[in-house]
């Protein structure tokens, strides 16, 4: 597993069944969060190992990842789901309009150097959204 980074998670069929971008070949592969095999017709596979679909799951809100989308994050030995990853490790910064904290999970509006809250996000003159 990368110390840190983005991943790629992708479904296919399981329990030596053809076709699937993560179809087998063989015997059933071993489930890298359960350490059971997976007789199961769908897999995941991320990070180069395969996954029960109920056992990749973001390490802090335990949300199933191949629900998601196809993107994990890892940092810290943790798999997480984007918004996760944001929240303990993206960069906050400052509304222009307001000066408040844009948490960085959180939705912006930019105008060239400048970052926004979307509710904060208005015309100079007339106030309008």
């Amino acid at each position: 597993m990368p110390l840190d980074g983005k991943a790629e998670v992708s479904a296919g069929k399981g329990g030596g069944a053809p076709g699937g971008a993560a179809s087998l070949a063989g015997p059933p592969q071993e489930c890298a969060g359960c350490g059971k095999k997976i007789t199961e017709r769908f897999l995941l596979k991320a990070l180069d190992v395969f996954w029960h679909e109920d056992c990749l799951k973001c390490g802090c809100c335990d949300c199933r990842l191949g629900e998601v989308g196809s993107t994990l994050y890892t940092k810290a030995d943790l798999i997480l789901c984007r918004r996760d990853y944001l929240r303990l490790f993206g960069n906050t910064g400052h509304c222009a309009a307001c000066s408040k904290v844009i948490p960085a999970f959180e939705m912006v509006m930019r105008a060239r150097s400048n970052v926004y809250h979307l509710e904060c996000f208005a015309c100079q003159q007339c106030n309008h959204r």
